[in-house]
């Protein structure tokens, strides 16, 4: 632990598990306050009990209500760490208007009104940085039966470029980070449904460049 993040306030969605919890672990590392959301109340709680100067706050950022309610607490934000995600397989004959509107309001829609939310306060503060969750299956490159889910991540890119550039000004950071396919529970759960669990896992770490699956503290 550096302290390096000490006094600095920090939020992280989708906190529970994989690349939001090793996150919201990391900035915790470094001195910083950390609020860690999650729709799910038990990995929230777990996280709580490891870690009990991580404040946990059950939040869903694809509800726009929700998360107006969640700000009238907070008064200061340094970082927003954007880590919700879902990941559609398929085609785009697979993929129905609903696939499509789901992926798109927690893939998207979900940063947009977290980013909304929040800048304000870093526009005040004059100063800020936000980091999203995108991935290489995005603008960068298309992958098989990832279509909608490509689609939204290369949409999170071009949000995150465009609030990079109005807000540049204001001292307020915008990046997002793109990894390749990293282990988590959410990606387990992916490979057990496959017809072939086995095979699936083997396809998954084939694509790898580095031959193996990333970790989630490798992106944190």
């Amino acid at each position: 632990m550096s302290n390096r993040l000490e006094g600095k306030n920090i939020i992280v969605t989708a906190a529970g598990q994989g690349i939001g919890k090793a996150t919201a672990i990391a900035f915790h590392n470094e001195g910083a306050n950390v609020t860690a959301t999650d729709l799910n109340n038990k990995t929230l709680a777990e996280l709580n009990k490891e870690y009990p100067k991580i404040k946990v706050q059950t939040l869903d950022s694809t509800d726009n209500n929700a998360i107006s309610e969640f700000m009238k607490s907070i008064d200061q934000v340094d970082v927003l760490f954007n880590a919700v995600g879902f990941v559609h397989h398929g085609t785009i004959l697979e993929c129905e208007e609903k696939d499509w509107d789901f992926s798109f309001d927690v893939n998207v829609k979900s940063m947009y009104q977290m980013c909304k939310a929040i800048l304000p306060l870093m526009v005040k503060q004059n100063g800020g940085s936000i980091i999203n969750v995108s991935s290489c299956a995005s603008s960068l490159k298309g992958f098989p039966n990832r279509f909608v889910y490509g689609t939204t991540k290369g949409a999170v890119i071009g949000l995150t470029k465009s609030i990079a550039a109005d807000f540049v000004k204001q001292n307020i950071r915008c990046n997002s980070i793109a990894p390749g396919t990293v282990f988590s529970p959410s990606w387990q759960d992916r490979v057990n449904q496959s017809p072939d669990p086995v095979q699936a896992k083997k396809d998954f770490i084939a694509r790898q460049p580095m031959g193996r699956l990333g970790t989630a503290e490798e992106i944190a």
